[in-house]
C-alpha cells in the first residue's frame, strides 16, 4: 500500500507522482479525509482479498475536493473517502461523484445508508448522544434533543461550535422533522441554555459534564468509548462521571451520522472502485470500522463493539442521509440567526 499524505491548501498544487493517471488492472486510488490508524486494516484486508493495491492521498474533505477540481480530467483519484453526511453532499455539489449501480450495496446497507441516486454510501455509523452529569442529572428527564432547549436548563448545556459539521447535521435533521422555523426555535433555545461559550471538540464537551462546568453535553458517541478505554485514569474517571443516553426512544429515533464514500467521476479504475465500495459493506470490513474507530457498523449482522454491544440495541433516526447535506446551507443560516457561534 502506497500512501501520500499533505496538510496544507497549498499541497493541492502537487504533482501526484505516486498515483497512476491511467486505468491500471490491480491499483486503486483512494482520496481519504478518514484519519483513522486503523483504516489500513481495511486496505490491507481488501488487498489481501482481491489482490488490488491501494493508493491513499489524505488531507481534509475541502483539500480534497479542490485537489480533485484541479486535476480535473487527469485526476488519478478513484474513490473519496470522507465522514459526515454534509460534507458528502459537498463534496456532491461540486460534481466529485458519479452514480453507481450495485446489488451488493442494494442488499447490504440500509435504504437510509444510500444516495437516492447512488452517488455516494454510508458505511459506518456515528450517534450523536446526549451526555449527563450522573450527580445532577436525572436522565429520565432528558429524552429527546428537543429537551436541550427547554426553558428550565439554563446554563446547563456544553456544545460545539456552529461551524462544526456534526452539529450541522444534527440542525439539518431537525430542519427535516420539524421544518426550518421549529428547528430554529430549537437551535435558540439551546444557545440560550449554553453553560458556556462553544469550545473545543466533543471530547471537551464531555469532560465539561464530567467537571460540572455544564450538565448536558453533546457529542459523538465514539469519543465517550475513547475515555473509557484511555490509558489515562483521569480520562477513564471523567467518562464514568458521565452517562449516556440515546435521544427520541420514543419517536423518530436517535440521529446517526456516517463515515461513507463514492466512486470519483472519471475515476481511472472505475471498477476497481466499486469493488472497494462492496468490499465496505462486507462482514470483513464493517468489523474493522466497528473496532477500529468504536463506530456502529451498518449492517446490523456485524459484531459491534464490546461497549457498544454492552448499551443494546436503540432506535435510529432512519432519514435518509442525503437529507443532512441538502438542509446543511439552511442549518448554517439558522446558526447565524440565532448567534450560535
Amino acid at each position: 500500500m502506497k500512501t501520500t499524505y499533505f496538510a496544507a491548501p497549498i499541497a493541492v498544487a502537487i504533482a501526484s507522482a505516486a498515483f497512476a493517471s491511467h486505468a491500471v488492472a490491480d491499483e486503486l486510488n483512494v482520496y481519504s479525509a478518514r484519519h483513522y490508524d486503523s483504516d489500513e486494516r481495511l486496505y490491507d484486508a481488501f488487498t489481501e482479498e482481491t489482490g488490488i493495491d491501494v493508493n491513499i492521498l489524505e488531507g481534509d474533505s475541502d483539500q480534497l475536493i479542490e485537489r480533485i477540481q484541479r486535476e480535473g480530467v487527469a485526476s488519478p483519484a478513484d474513490i473519496m473517502l470522507t465522514v459526515d453526511a454534509g460534507r458528502l453532499w459537498r463534496a456532491e455539489q461540486e460534481g466529485i461523484f458519479q452514480g453507481i449501480e450495485s446489488d451488493v450495496l442494494n442488499d447490504r446497507l440500509p435504504e437510509s445508508m444510500r444516495h437516492p441516486e447512488g452517488l455516494w454510501f454510508g458505511f459506518s455509523q456515528r450517534a450523536r448522544a446526549i451526555f449527563y452529569n450522573r450527580e445532577n442529572v436525572d436522565p429520565s428527564e432528558i429524552t429527546r434533543y428537543e429537551d436541550l432547549a427547554s426553558d428550565d436548563l439554563e446554563y446547563s448545556v456544553c456544545i460545539r461550535s456552529s461551524n462544526n459539521i456534526y452539529n450541522q447535521s444534527l440542525l439539518a435533521s431537525l430542519i427535516e422533522h420539524h421544518g426550518e422555523e421549529g428547528a430554529e426555535e430549537w437551535a435558540q433555545g439551546v444557545v440560550n441554555n449554553m453553560a458556556r461559550d462553544p469550545e473545543g471538540g466533543d471530547t471537551d464537551q464531555i469532560r465539561g459534564a464530567a467537571s460540572g462546568a455544564c450538565d448536558l453535553a453533546v457529542a459523538n458517541h465514539y469519543y465517550y468509548v475513547r475515555l473509557l478505554k484511555s490509558d489515562d485514569e483521569a480520562d477513564r474517571e471523567a467518562a464514568r462521571k458521565v452517562g449516556i443516553i440515546f435521544p427520541n426512544q420514543d419517536d423518530r429515533g436517535t440521529h446517526v451520522n456516517v463515515g461513507g464514500a463514492g466512486v470519483v467521476d472519471g475515476a481511472p479504475n472505475r471498477e476497481n472502485a466499486i469493488q472497494f465500495l462492496e468490499f465496505l459493506a462486507s462482514d470483513t470490513a464493517q468489523e474493522i470500522f466497528a473496532s477500529g474507530n468504536n463506530e456502529f457498523p451498518v449492517v446490523n449482522s456485524v459484531k459491534r463493539d464490546p461497549v457498544l454491544e454492552s448499551w443494546g440495541n436503540f432506535k435510529k433516526d432512519e432519514v435518509n442521509i442525503s437529507v443532512l447535506g441538502e438542509n446543511n446551507p439552511e442549518a448554517i443560516r439558522i446558526f447565524d440567526r440565532v448567534e450560535w457561534r
